[in-house]
């Protein structure tokens, strides 16, 4: 199903759901009508709808990245020959340290978000990335300071 047509489905009341969860996902389903004003019977489908259809995909904790010791945050552009840009989009995907990949416009074919926890992680992610087959070439950009991280968007 079309993201465009799943969107148009949401209500007020599945938004705010949404956002309620969002920001707490440890809230039991009574605990989320309660705030948002319905029945719990009602948050209750109206979550279990939206995880069958895809739009809640899981669950999960937000963690202080830095605290872990994840120092470093880069923004790689990765520029792609003949073609093979999805398979090497999946395998980049697949480094434990990658959240992020994006087939962009522009100049580049691919940006990549990636954590190190020191300089030599950093350096064998590029070396490792630069070694793949069909990878031109990357430019990697070092985060100095973060002002906004949080990707829970509703």
């Amino acid at each position: 199903m079309k993201r465009e047509a799943l969107v148009t489905r949401l209500d007020q009341t599945d938004v705010e759901i949404l956002k309620t969860v969002v920001s707490d996902a440890r809230l039991s389903g009574r605990q989320i009508a309660q705030k948002v004003g319905v029945s719990t019977a009602t948050a209750i489908s109206k979550i279990k709808a939206m995880e069958q259809e895809g739009i809640i995909k899981g669950y999960t904790a937000t963690l202080d990245q830095e605290k872990l010791g994840y120092e470093l945050t880069v923004i790689t552009e990765i520029t792609v020959s003949k073609g093979k840009l999805l398979e090497i989009e999946k395998e980049i995907a697949k480094i434990s340290n990658v959240c992020a990949v994006y087939d962009v416009t522009g100049m580049v074919d691919a940006m990549v978000v990636a954590k190190f926890k020191n300089r030599k992680e950093l350096s064998d992610f590029t070396k490792t990335t630069l070694s793949m087959p069909f990878v031109e070439r990357t430019n990697t950009h070092v985060v100095l300071t973060t002002i906004k991280e949080d990707y829970r968007v509703v």
